[in-house]
């Protein structure tokens, strides 16, 4: 390729980041042809390094990946974690969403606001800013903390308060952080997080002393095509929201003739209220190894790939320990298990800050170093997915009921939950709730029942958002929901990814609703008009109708909300357009959440 490179330069520190990750190059920068699937590594590894990406570093991915660098650059600025211009090496991320919104995130802005100034400014090598969801809502607000260097530093504080947040600025160490939020620990009956709490999530030996690897032996006796008839007959849905059957897609990419076929499991959990995949990979690490490497020899991939999110510095530490270990013991690699050609292996790949990579589609771009968004399907993955080829995609959760269905048998399996919801359910409980943190309970338990199991609201129920900013909300008198895909169905809402945000009297939804509606505004990937567009008239149309503006008409803006919302529905691409009105219509039509105003306060006051 003929590449019109820039004239810019990488200082010496920017040219070892890059090239101590691809290998050394000539003294030209050129040696090893690492393809562009390197990109989004090579960019964390500036960004880790010095804080941002510039015009040099930049130069220097492209001629050793033979990358243009338009095309460079329109994968390095469309990620939020990365910087494109200079800024302070230690970077503060305040969670403004929707749980620590409610949990006291405006202090924290405050306390910022007072030792540092405005967001964005340089104070002595630190800046801060707000952030979508961390993923940390049982212990909400949160704050992290991203701090470049060699090594570079990743801290989580949760919850936060303005003096912990002060500390972060000044590289104070901040403490342990807790290990994950498991009210249910230790109580019988649990499948998927009963040994969270339980064993060391750094021990191979704990783990395999507490059952583990047994569900690969079974796998390994059935045969592929035994395993997918068992994950069939189990019924098991996909856990991230669309709750497609997972033994249809498995037999579909096994299936396919051409080769490879590669495995990719999401954990890009960004929904905003979701922490249950973070949750599973912290405490249970090798558990999601062994979910994977069952999954691949089922479908025949030799090649698998973790997509975590780029926030979750414990669980990205955690799955690097468990996959080297996994290895050092042969139970990743060649002929595993003494398996002659059950060849697989697991690469991890971080995202950046971006909501649209967890579109199954859109992680296949994100892996091969381009833009991030999603495609269009058909073909679908099983088809072309990942580098043009078949590829099956499963969320943590989803492939961590592989191995009870396995070594349980798909009958026993079957027979928890419903009908047409086998299984138990992990649920994410947060907001103004008394003991916040993931439950795990069957298929058809009711709303009401999981409240109780969480200590009920601290004060008067107002509302519950289920599914995260892509659900919907149901108010007090929906209490008795059995939280089933048929019985959310036929009430009109979504389990999605198992978000339950409670929010009691004191919740202000009017202002919730334009922080959902800002957070889809920024999160489009600005492919398709309907959701680039919409996003954007949406937030604006609420703000109208909150503030109260006098030259706003209630009527008026309803309805240009709806129709705007029946476009994005019926028209963009995937499903954060085709989601995007969810929650602001259930909140307008159940709640009234919008009737009548803001009761004389306006939108800036507000907001």
């Amino acid at each position: 390729m003929d590449l019109h490179l820039l004239s810019s330069t990488p200082t010496a520190v920017e040219q070892a980041a890059i090239d101590d990750l691809l290998g050394p190059g000539d003294g030209n920068g050129h040696g090893p042809a690492p393809g562009r699937d390197q990109l989004l590594p090579c960019l964390h590894a500036v960004n880790d390094r010095i804080g941002w990406i510039s015009p040099g570093a930049l130069n220097h991915i492209c001629r050793r990946l033979s990358v243009p660098p338009a095309d460079a650059y329109g994968v390095a600025s469309f990620y939020a974690l990365f910087a494109l211009r200079p800024r302070a090496p230690r970077v503060l991320h305040v969670c403004d969403d929707l749980a620590c919104r409610t949990g006291g995130s405006a202090e924290l802005v405050d306390a910022l606001h007072r030792e540092l100034g405005p967001p964005g400014e340089d104070r002595g090598g630190v800046t801060w800013t707000t952030s979508p969801c961390l993923g940390v809502c049982e212990r909400a607000p949160a704050a992290l903390s991203l701090a470049a260097g060699d090594p570079a530093e990743a801290r989580l504080v949760a919850p936060a308060d303005g003096e912990a947040v002060a500390a972060l600025a000044r590289a104070e160490e901040p403490g342990e952080e807790p290990e994950p939020v498991v009210p249910q620990a230790g109580s019988s009956g649990l499948a998927l997080l009963r040994r969270i709490g339980v064993v060391d999530p750094e021990s191979l030996d704990d783990y395999r002393a507490h059952g583990g690897y047994t569900a690969l032996r079974t796998a390994l006796r059935l045969g592929p095509a035994g395993v997918i008839r068992e994950v069939t007959e189990a019924n098991l849905t996909g856990r991230g929201g669309a709750a497609f059957p997972t033994g249809r897609k498995w037999e579909a990419t096994a299936g396919q003739p051409v080769r490879p076929h590669y495995l990719i499991c999401n954990a890009d959990e960004s929904e905003p209220g979701t922490f249950k995949d973070r949750v599973l990979m912290e405490g249970d690490p090798f558990a999601v190894v062994e979910a994977m490497t069952i999954a691949a020899f089922a479908t025949g991939c030799s090649r698998g790939y973790l997509y975590l999110r780029g926030e979750y510095p414990r669980a990205l530490r955690r799955m690097r320990g468990a996959i080297d270990r996994a290895r050092e013991r042969g139970l990743l690699g060649r002929d595993i298990l003494g398996e002659p050609g059950f060849d697989f292996d697991i690469e991890i790949r971080r995202g950046a800050g971006a909501y649209i990579c967890g579109e199954e589609t859109a992680i296949f771009n994100s892996i091969e170093g381009y833009r991030g968004e999603p495609r269009t399907k058909p073909p679908f993955p099983v088809e072309r997915g990942l580098f043009g080829k078949p590829t099956a995609v499963n969320n943590v959760e989803t492939l961590l009921n592989v191995p009870l269905i396995l070594t349980g048998g798909a009958a026993a399996y079957a027979g928890t939950g419903t009908g047409g919801s086998t299984g138990t359910r992990l649920f994410c409980l947060s907001g103004q709730v008394r003991r916040p943190g993931v439950y795990e309970v069957p298929f058809g338990t009711t709303l009401r029942a999981l409240l109780d199991l969480a200590g009920g609201t601290t004060g008067e129920l107002r509302a519950v958002l289920l599914g995260g900013a892509a659900g919907g909300f149901v108010g007090p008198d929906r209490l008795d929901l059995p939280l089933s895909l048929e019985g959310a169905r036929e009430a009109g809402t979504t389990l999605g990814s198992g978000v339950v945000l409670v929010f009691d009297e004191t919740a202000d939804l009017p202002d919730l609703l334009l922080r959902i509606a800002a957070f889809f505004r920024d999160e489009s990937c600005g492919q398709c008009v309907p959701c680039r567009v919409g996003t954007v008239r949406q937030e604006e149309a609420l703000r109208r109708l909150v503030g109260q503006r006098v030259n706003s008409s209630g009527e008026d803006d309803l309805a240009l909300l709806r129709e705007v919302g029946r476009a994005m529905r019926d028209s963009s691409i995937c499903g954060l357009g085709q989601t995007a009105w969810n929650a602001v219509e259930s909140a307008i039509d159940s709640l009234g959440a919008l009737s009548g105003g803001a009761s004389g306060t306006t939108t800036e006051e507000r907001v």
